[in-house]
């Protein structure tokens, strides 16, 4: 969204004024990606959106306190409870994924001390299982920063309603809220791949096309206010909390700001040209007033463009950065969520980019055999069901996730690691967390329900038996998680 935003509310003559510049900034892009040279290096990197809890491992409103003693690879988010790493770019051959791995434990580290100085503790978790409905509805859930009450105010004003949560599978939950609170609790990893914009659409329909199986073996977040729910309940969730449609404007067939899409591209354009098309501006900052440059060197800045296309939430998302000699484009991959282990996390990362890679290079890819419905039914599928769904592939038709990984998907990715010169010793190790995650059939979501049952099987949603299970569960989940052991070997023993 930008860093800098200088208002909570615009008028009339600045939407239309920040109405035209994207128009224009639109053309120029178009013009700069036809003209420029671009950078063309592969480098990848990530983001990383963690939970502040405190003694009792309830949600901690701290960031502020914890952001003061950390650097500036560590940023707030929406929520106050939660805070954000950044690991630099850093190209992914040889030890490149082992390097990955150091850097994000030894920032993880950081972020762990700085929240124990302050009086917090640290969860790696897609969603804080003992979040409350209560919570939520208080005051304390923001950040308060002009960007995210700007958020906040221009998604109310643009649905005019309040924000409803609902969510059914084994347990069904419902809630009103006054405020888009319910968005801080999708804590994500985001993963970075920069691309030549003549092989972006490549990347990004090969993104599009494994986001179900990413999904399924990596849910980490199946208890959603206690109950439970899609086994990555983050991904209805983030849709519900931030779409600025009515019910009448869904049945019109207008398209929601958290977007699978809905075709197979051609061209990075065809993003940002869809984002202006379909979608108003949220926050229509100007350029002087956000203090962003026009030119960065011989570079366009794009400010306009750039702050709409960060008010879109694809779940794989087209980057431009003009920093540096030369611009360059990334695709940022949104759909995984935190933790539970950094070796589950390189892992899932070393399996995301070696299938990219493979599926890219096939003569006859995916995409041109499996229907963006398809692709788009299976991410749902993933994840309401997790590492036991069912999805449909080209050539299998309706297959198991944990079946088409083992037997087919892990040995694309072998492939598509050595294309880009990984270390074999490296591919094999983060891979074989892979292979052990479907084998033992148990990722973040399935530990977390199980071991639920362990401690308060029988327990109703709401009750202070869930309530006391929810809260150990927690507990040991961030044991568990800093100890190092993958997630696949993880006990049920509770403490």
């Amino acid at each position: 969204m930008g860093d800098a935003v200088s208002s909570e509310s615009y008028t009339p003559r600045q939407r239309t004024t920040y109405r035209r510049r994207l128009e224009d900034e639109l053309e120029r892009f178009d013009r700069h990606l036809q003209d420029a040279d671009f950078v063309d290096h592969g480098t990848i990197g990530l983001e990383l959106e963690l939970n502040l809890v405190d003694g009792d491992m309830q949600p901690h409103p701290n960031n502020q306190a914890v952001l003061e003693i950390l650097g500036d690879e560590y940023q707030s988010e929406i929520g106050a409870y939660n805070v954000e790493m950044n690991h630099p770019p850093l190209g992914i051959e040889g030890d490149g994924l082992a390097r990955l791995a150091e850097g994000v434990e030894k920032r993880l580290a950081t972020v762990r001390d700085a929240a124990e100085q302050a009086g917090s503790q640290l969860a790696m978790i897609g969603t804080l299982p003992t979040m409350t409905s209560q919570f939520l509805d208080s005051d304390e859930w923001m950040t308060q920063e002009n960007r995210y009450a700007g958020l906040n105010n221009s998604i109310l004003e643009s649905r005019g309603e309040l924000v409803k949560i609902d969510l059914r599978r084994d347990e069904k939950y419902t809630h009103y809220f006054e405020t888009i609170a319910p968005e801080s609790t999708c804590t994500s990893m985001q993963l970075h791949l920069q691309v030549a914009p003549n092989r972006f659409a490549d990347a990004w329909n090969a993104s599009q096309a494994i986001a179900g199986v990413q999904v399924a073996l990596s849910a980490n977040s199946p208890l959603f206010m206690g109950h439970k729910v899609w086994h990555e309940s983050r991904i209805p969730v983030f849709k519900q909390a931030i779409d600025t449609r009515t019910k009448e404007l869904i049945n019109q067939g207008v398209r929601p700001r958290v977007w699978f899409g809905e075709r197979w591209i051609t061209s990075v354009f065809d993003l940002f040209e869809e984002n202006v098309r379909y979608f108003s501006p949220l926050l229509p900052e100007g350029r002087m007033a956000a203090g962003a440059p026009f030119m960065n060197g011989d570079n366009p800045g794009l400010h306009y463009l750039t702050l709409h296309n960060g008010t879109i939430w694809r779940w794989n998302r087209a980057i431009y950065d003009p920093a540096g000699e030369l611009s360059h484009i990334r695709v940022e991959n949104r759909l995984l969520p935190a933790g539970p282990t950094v070796k589950d996390i390189v892992a899932d990362a070393a399996f995301y980019y070696g299938l990219v890679k493979a599926l890219g290079d096939q003569t006859r890819p995916v995409w041109s055999r499996l229907s963006f419905e398809a692709a788009n039914n299976n991410f749902l599928t993933g994840a309401r069901d997790g590492i036991e769904a069912e999805v449909e592939w080209p050539t299998l038709g309706t297959v198991a996730v944990a079946e088409l990984v083992e037997k087919h998907l892990l040995e694309l990715a072998h492939k598509g690691l050595r294309t880009l010169d990984v270390d074999e010793a490296c591919a094999d190790e983060y891979l074989g967390v892979i292979e052990g995650r479907v084998r033992a059939r148990q990722n973040g979501a399935t530990w977390q329900l199980a071991a639920l049952e362990r401690v308060a099987g029988g327990s109703k949603a709401l009750t202070t038996e869930r309530a006391d299970g929810l809260a150990r569960v927690l507990r040991q989940y961030m044991k568990n998680s800093q100890a190092g052991a993958p997630v696949h070997t993880w006990t049920l023993e509770v403490e």
